[in-house]
C-alpha cells in the first residue's frame, strides 16, 4: 500500500511517499481504509527527531495522527464496531501512521463518524477536539457563566475551543485578523 514517511530524523528526513505492507490487525484493533487524513503541526515536528525520547517510530515509519475512513476488518476482540462503519480516530501515539492507504485503528481510539460530516471534516477533528476538551473540561474546568479568553480564535484549536465554551455556557473572548471576525462571531 501507499503511504506518506519518513525514512530518518532530521533536517533531511527523508519524506516521500512509498509502498509499505499493509498493517497487521491486533485482537483490539481495526483496520481502516482512510478516505481523509488531517496533518496537526505536531505531525511536521516527529520527524525533526524532537520528540524522539517519548514517542517510538520504527523507521521508516508513516506520517499522520487524525484520520477517517471505512472500517475493512475487525480483530477478534473488538465489539464496538463492525466492517463496513465510517469512523474517525486519532493515533498519534500509536507508533503508526494516518497518511497511507489503510491504518491500524485500536478500538478505544475510535468513534463513529458523524453521518452529517464528511470524511475530510471528521478527520480535522480529534486531535483538536481533544486538546480543546482537555483544556477546557478536564484543566480548566470551565463552567457555565464563566468568561474565556481564546488567543487566535480563527485557528484550528480557537475555532473549536470557542464552540465548545459557548456550548459550555462560557461567555468568550478572542482574537483575531479583521478578515476572521465573522468567522469567530
Amino acid at each position: 500500500m501507499k503511504a506518506l514517511t519518513f525514512k530518518r530524523y532530521g533536517k533531511s528526513p527523508g519524506i516521500g511517499f512509498a509502498d509499505v505492507p499493509r498493517p497487521t490487525l491486533k485482537a483490539d484493533g481495526l483496520l481502516v481504509r482512510v478516505h481523509a487524513a488531517g496533518v496537526n503541526p505536531i505531525d511536521n515536528m516527529i520527524p525533526t527527531g524532537i520528540f524522539k525520547a517519548v514517542l517510538r517510530f520504527d523507521l521508516p515509519a508513516t506520517l499522520g495522527s487524525d484520520l477517517a475512513g471505512i472500517v475493512t476488518e475487525v480483530g477478534s476482540r473488538v465489539t464496538r464496531f463492525k466492517v463496513g462503519d465510517a469512523v474517525f480516530a486519532n493515533i498519534f501515539d500509536q507508533g503508526t501512521g494516518s497518511i497511507a492507504e489503510f491504518a491500524l485503528v485500536p478500538e478505544s481510539a475510535a468513534a463513529l463518524k458523524p453521518v452529517n460530516l464528511d470524511f475530510v471534516q471528521a478527520a480535522s477533528i480529534p486531535m483538536v477536539g481533544l486538546t480543546t476538551w482537555q483544556a477546557l473540561k478536564e484543566r480548566v474546568e470551565l463552567q457555565a457563566g464563566q468568561k474565556v479568553f481564546i488567543t487566535a480564535g480563527s485557528g484550528g484549536i480557537g475555532t473549536f475551543a470557542i464552540q465548545l465554551a459557548k456550548l459550555m455556557g462560557a461567555k468568550v473572548g478572542t482574537t483575531t485578523s479583521t478578515g476572521n471576525v465573522e468567522l469567530v462571531r
